[in-house]
């Protein structure tokens, strides 16, 4: 089979949540811990680092692997979901798998695992572990991917957990409260592996503490002991500053507001590690925050894609991450700001649409999964809430759209869904290459 065969038979023979929603998800690990068994526990071979959470994970993973990769170890890198390629979801040292290990695997493995009928996310899962191990590397940064407890990468055994915050997402899956949710992800806890909770709020922070006691982990919430204690914009170079009391003057390569409580988790995992003779220097550390997105290929976050006029992608898509980018929207200057919009419809989408500015110029859109809200419906609920705009049906045509209308000195924000993050870059592609992004 050729690459994008072996592509198209994994998403015919297991279909993603990312692609088809609530029959993509299959709870449980047996058959994660068959094809652990079946591979010869592959991630036993390496170390790892457990990241969790309902907003940062993504970055958090990034940002520690980039630090980890500076300091001059083999990364392995697990995240979801990919934007523009499948290979994305597992790299190493910032390179994404060869597209020829992607078909091997698949080839060599298909009569164990076709039995098995595995999910998209399991098969996905028991590949990144098989080719971290193949490529010998020292560290691999795990991102879970629905919860914690009964997500398919909670077979290993890290040397540190992560768990970033708490917010209502998935409920479906989870639970519909902020307790049953930190309960699904504090399953990540291991009997003497240390944890650091990002972000609690008290109802999480008991279900923390009491799983934390249950397990025997030594717990840390990062907020009680603040590494970060001043951050700003930085207009000359982009991103942001950081005074830290670890590193007086920090430069983060990322701009989104809620950059600075992720760097405050970051801060504390890397603590911890050191704390385990792992050899990190400060400027491991400022090279990893200065150039996570070159050092590891992280896109999609607070994204300049345009500065004529400015125009900015993100991947925020609950109600927990869109309070961050409205506020950071209202910090911006402009004549007026344009959104291209779009969500699934398995999202609390009332919850974001109550979030957001009534006077912006929406262009409501939708992406090509099947779990996407169509727009015409996504308009119709937007507009009791006083959100006004026009419909379209691509991405790409709500996004000309809004350049078409603009002026130099208007301001455009895409987002609201990964899938319209994803269907953008690839749009970009065709005709403004987005290889180059800036990030400010």
């Amino acid at each position: 089979m050729t690459y994008q065969e072996t592509v198209d038979y994994l998403f015919r023979l297991a279909p993603s949540f990312q692609k088809v929603g609530n029959s993509g998800y299959k709870e449980g690990l047996e058959n994660s811990l068959l094809l652990d068994t079946h591979l010869e526990h592959p991630h036993r071979f390496y170390k790892c680092i457990h990241i969790a959470g309902t907003n940062g994970k993504g970055t958090t993973a990034h940002t520690i692997a980039a630090i980890l990769q500076d300091a001059g170890y083999r990364v392995g890198l697990y995240t979801s979901p990919h934007l523009l390629d499948f290979r994305e979801r597992i790299r190493v040292n910032g390179e994404p798998i060869p597209e020829n290990d992607v078909v091997g695997f698949i080839e060599k493995e298909k009569a164990f695992f076709e039995p098995l009928q595995p999910s998209f996310f399991e098969l996905t899962t028991a590949m990144a572990f098989w080719y971290f191990k193949k490529c010998h590397i020292d560290y691999a940064v795990i991102e879970v991917g629905l919860g914690g407890r009964l997500d398919c990468t909670n077979i290993i055994s890290p040397i540190l957990s992560i768990i970033t915050n708490i917010s209502l997402d998935h409920t479906q899956y989870l639970g519909t409260t902020l307790k049953q949710i930190a309960s699904e992800k504090a399953g990540i806890m291991k009997k003497n592996i240390p944890v650091i909770i990002g972000e609690a709020l008290p109802e999480t922070r008991h279900e923390f503490i009491t799983h934390a006691q249950e397990t025997g982990t030594p717990i840390t919430f990062a907020e009680d002991t603040p590494f970060v204690f001043q951050s700003e914009p930085d207009k000359v170079n982009g991103g942001i500053i950081y005074k830290t009391s670890i590193i007086e003057q920090l430069h983060g390569e990322l701009s989104g507001f809620y950059q600075t409580k992720n760097t405050n988790t970051i801060l504390h995992a890397i603590v911890a590690l050191q704390k385990q003779g792992i050899n990190i220097s400060t400027s491991n550390i400022v090279n990893g925050f200065n150039n996570v997105c070159k050092t590891t290929g992280l896109r999609g976050r607070w994204q300049f894609i345009s500065e004529t006029p400015k125009t900015v992608c993100d991947t925020g898509h609950n109600e927990g991450g869109f309070r961050y980018i409205v506020e950071q929207l209202k910090a911006q200057e402009y004549r007026k700001l344009r959104i291209v919009f779009g969500m699934v419809s398995d999202k609390d989408i009332n919850a974001v649409l109550q979030l957001l500015p009534e006077q912006a110029i929406y262009y409501f859109t939708q992406s090509n999964s099947t779990r996407a809200l169509p727009a015409t419906e996504l308009k119709k609920q937007a507009q009791s809430y006083g959100l006004k705009g026009d419909s379209y049906a691509s991405v790409a045509e709500a996004y000309q759209a809004a350049r078409k209308e603009a002026n130099k000195n208007d301001f455009i924000y895409i987002g609201g869904s990964t899938y319209v993050v994803a269907e953008l870059l690839e749009a970009l592609g065709e005709t403004e290459s987005p290889a180059n992004p800036v990030f400010a």
